[in-house]
């Protein structure tokens, strides 16, 4: 039946590939999969967490509810490849019109799981159960000063009437072969905080620096000493952790000590624990060393982003990794190191038994350090990782429908 399908799904592909909207913006790939899905007679509710889409396929007799997600949104990144398809797309992020591109595989997963709603549709008298089809929107984050994604789904009750006992959920990578698999059990992908730190000191002259407190100075200390919490505060023999700088900006011309100086940046961690140290560490040494040099610092965290740590459901991995080790081969299916990449996916598993799994992408005759890391202009995933999806996604749900 994948196999049959692979055609419309390669299509469906290429199509919301060539046409991405960024997070909360979703607004004609939502279009596109609730039309199909009452296409197929599917129960559909639009503009769930703002561009959202649930789908309620009801089989013919009584059984457990299973959750299928895909996640829809795109990136603000430029598109290099040269493919017939590429995204030629704008968009606006943070008040700018920016180009705009599918570099993390949401639109393979938007077209596999259209796909296997087409073949479970088919089934639907001989399914025992319910399944619900959640194509959730800015996974990749909402937008400043808007709330979105799986933390709203759950709060307006996607997972409800009737309610979800299981919910699965993949995610392509350019890093696993195409024709692979892989996951694990407990934690999977690290909990993410995104985190700002203003230093504010003394403005003055930049021909007499001691006439005010230099934040540039000061903040540069806190960004070394901020590289010592992974270092010095965390057993990492155990499990790791990430506090990343990405932003740091302030002044405004060569010979002016600024006021302030902004820093903006992630962390990720897979414990509470270690989580709760890492916050208390950030927060004493941007205030410790700011306070030493005369300036003052204000830490903000969580600025936007808290996404928990996604894990797998125990019982559910080791039933999952035999059903697509039935689909993908013994071979075929490898166990996940764990990903600081961060998963809002996360959400609707700490509300119910959730299992998610990498999807492989990669060419074979690609090394894996030669291929292009999600986010980034050249992402690429081969279209032959499609069917896998599909049939695995196919394979779990049937499962867990008792067959």
């Amino acid at each position: 039946m994948a196999a049959e399908l692979e055609p419309k799904v390669v299509a469906w592909r290429r199509d919301i590939h060539e046409h991405p909207e960024l997070s909360n913006r979703e607004f004609r790939t939502g279009e596109l999969v609730a039309d199909h899905l009452e296409s197929l007679g599917i129960e559909v509710t639009r503009n769930v967490a703002h561009t959202g889409v649930v789908g309620v396929l009801r089989g013919g007799r009584p059984g457990p509810v299973v959750a299928l997600r895909a996640d829809m949104d795109a990136l603000p990144v430029p598109e290099r490849n040269d493919l017939p398809f590429r995204s030629r797309a704008t968009g606006e992020y943070n008040g700018e019109t920016v180009p705009v591109m599918h570099a993390c595989g949401h639109d393979t997963h938007v077209a596999i799981l259209m796909g296997v709603a087409e073949a479970l549709a088919g089934m639907q008298d001989e399914l025992a159960g319910t399944v619900k089809f959640l194509f959730q929107p800015a996974e990749e984050g909402a937008p400043a000063g808007e709330d979105g994604g799986a933390e709203l789904m759950v709060a307006e009750g996607a997972l409800g009437d009737p309610a979800v006992d299981v919910v699965f959920g993949l995610h392509i990578s350019a890093q696993l072969d195409v024709g692979k698999v892989s996951t694990r059990p407990g934690p999977l992908m690290a909990s993410a905080q995104d985190y700002r730190i203003v230093i504010r000191g003394t403005q003055a002259h930049g021909a007499n620096p001691w006439l005010g407190v230099d934040p540039i100075v000061t903040a540069s200390q806190v960004v070394t000493g901020l590289q010592t919490i992974v270092a010095r505060n965390l057993n990492i023999t155990e499990i790791p952790a990430i506090v990343t700088v990405g932003k740091f900006s302030g002044g405004v011309r060569s010979n002016i000590i600024p006021e302030e100086v902004e820093m903006v940046g992630t962390i990720r961690t897979f414990g509470e624990e270690q989580k709760e140290t890492v916050h208390r560490r950030i927060r004493e040494i941007a205030e410790h060393v700011a306070a030493s040099a005369g300036a003052s610092a204000e830490v903000t965290i969580p600025l936007t982003t808290d996404y928990p740590v996604t894990v797998n459901d125990d019982d559910l991995t080791e039933r999952g990794v035999e059903v697509l080790k039935q689909v993908a081969g013994d071979d075929g299916v490898v166990e996940s190191d764990l990903v600081t990449g961060a998963e809002d996916f996360s959400y609707f598993a700490r509300e119910v038994p959730g299992f998610f799994f990498f999807l492989g992408g990669k060419p074979l005759d690609v090394p894996v350090a030669e291929s292009a890391a999600h986010h980034t202009p050249d992402f690429f995933v081969h279209e032959d990782a499609l069917e896998l999806g599909v049939r695995s996604m196919l394979a779990l749900t049937l499962d867990a429908l008792g067959g």
